[in-house]
């Protein structure tokens, strides 16, 4: 059994998160860098919230360096939200594989989310949250950002297929 970590003053407990998620206007700085060039930075995300989950910031299409994106063949689909497309990032000579993914055309109720991209934080240099560094959450699967307001455990690392 998952043993959940009390939240402490200012603190959001991944186990109060809903199931099937929630999506939610966030108005905190996010940014995300690769070689220290920011590639996106918005004080207008969308944050998706799911049980034993960290967050997952979504980004407006208009405040991420598209022009540096491709899209792949990666699709994937996720039952809750629809078919996601993965990206690629170029910067100078470097590329990123599936940096980031986004819903075309997302299933009702996520509709919101329609272009906009998550990034993975473990697949950047860095990702920042007001400011705060954020840590990727265990595993290759799940893309959430972990900072110091949020308290798990987190799915995704090994043994938590199961929760």
């Amino acid at each position: 059994m998952v043993k959940r970590i009390e939240p402490g003053p200012g603190q959001e407990s991944v186990w109060d998160y809903p199931r099937p998620p929630r999506v939610e206007e966030s108005t905190k700085r996010i940014r995300v860098e690769v070689d220290g060039e920011t590639i996106a930075e918005t004080t207008r995300a969308l944050r998706v919230l799911e049980t034993s989950h960290p967050p997952v910031y979504y980004i407006p299409p208009e405040d991420v360096q598209s022009e540096l994106l491709s899209q792949t063949r990666r699709r994937t689909f996720c039952e809750i939200k629809g078919a996601a497309s993965y990206w690629t990032l170029r910067v100078g000579e470097r590329v990123i594989e599936d940096v980031a993914w986004s819903y075309a055309d997302p299933s009702p109720g996520f509709e919101s989310l329609s272009g906009y991209l998550a990034f993975y934080p473990s697949r950047v240099d860095a990702c920042y949250v007001d400011g705060e560094r954020v840590q990727s959450q265990a595993g290759d699967f799940y893309g959430g950002w972990i900072t110091s307001e949020i308290v798990g455990p987190f799915k995704g690392g090994p043994g938590t297929v199961g929760w």
